[in-house]
């Protein structure tokens, strides 16, 4: 059995989906003509390593169990929109906006941002960060460059998963922050206290983005959304695929930190371990969120695959 999935805050805004309404297979068994992600570090592989920030993991233990090592990635190997990208048939893993190509937005690109909110003040504590703007006006320069048509756009997948900052790094932050300043606790679903309050603060935030799924697909003809529970799994799930310990981090973390701490030790099986640190998850489970995303076990109202077949 799984020994007590007890990670304080393991929390996630819910990610969605989006594609045009038909995606035609392309070259090579590639399923989409492009993937663009955006979001924090759930799905970041690289865009904080150049950045004045304490959200930032390129060095070892992280990579450990990546063929380029330490990347950027907040896990022991790959994330999920790397997995997403291989069961969509792409050659090569989606680069992040740092030091892609000019020509790199006609396959996809990653502009995730570790540390990044959907409000522009979010995670300041932690220093220098991609705000979801900031991001959508990089792909918005990235497109314009590279002179990528418009027809090819209304094809590509792209992926927003972001949100949990806003809690964690602002609204729930000591001292408040002007997002604190602005909004009541029922703006965004909750009061202040322990873990679990922001979680069902989270959970109604989550709710009401699938009402706003189900509302964009009513309202809007030529683009399919599909929302994405991505830590709907229980113990037992992850019990019967052999990974049994949720209550501890795979890597050595300092008291009163987040983050593996550098060059640090880490278990010997990462496929038993939910966490990779105190926050992200490991391989094994990015994997398998990636798996039940795309087979529609937790998105609704459509699979990724759906999107892509």
């Amino acid at each position: 059995m799984v020994e007590g999935v007890s990670k304080a805050l393991w929390i996630t805004v819910a990610t969605v989906f989006a594609a045009a309404a038909a995606v035609a297979p392309v070259a090579r068994g590639q399923q989409a003509p492009c993937y663009f992600v955006f979001g924090d570090s759930v799905f970041d592989n690289g865009n904080n390593n150049a950045l004045n920030t304490s959200a930032k993991v390129n060095y070892l233990p992280y990579g450990i169990d990546f063929p380029q090592g330490p990347t950027g990635r907040f896990s022991n190997g790959r994330n999920i929109p790397d997995f997403i990208a291989e069961l969509a048939g792409f050659d090569n893993y989606i680069p992040p906006f740092a030091g892609a190509s000019r020509t790199q937005a006609n396959i996809g690109i990653n502009y995730a941002s570790g540390g990044g909110g959907i409000r522009e003040e979010t995670s300041e504590n932690l220093g220098e960060r991609i705000s979801l703007r900031k991001q959508i006006s990089n792909h918005q320069s990235a497109i314009r460059k590279a002179a990528v048509p418009e027809s090819q756009l209304r094809r590509c997948l792209y992926t927003i998963s972001i949100g949990s900052n806003d809690y964690l790094n602002n609204y729930f932050l000591q001292p408040p922050t002007p997002a604190r300043r602005l909004y009541t606790p029922d703006h965004l679903g909750g009061g202040v206290g322990c873990a679990e309050e922001v979680n069902q603060a989270v959970d109604i935030f989550n709710n009401k983005l699938k009402a706003l799924v189900a509302d964009l697909n009513s309202n809007l003809s030529g683009v399919k959304f599909t929302y994405v529970d991505l830590f709907s799994g229980n113990a037992q799930d992850f019990a019967a695929l052999g990974i049994t310990v949720g209550d501890r981090s795979c890597c050595m973390v300092k008291p009163g930190e987040e983050l593996c701490a550098k060059d640090g030790p880490v278990c010997p099986d990462r496929t038993k371990y939910i966490f990779w640190d105190n926050v992200h998850t490991t391989e094994t489970i990015n994997g398998v969120i990636a798996s039940s995303a795309f087979n529609g076990d937790i998105t609704s109202p459509f699979s990724i695959s759906q999107f892509v077949n």
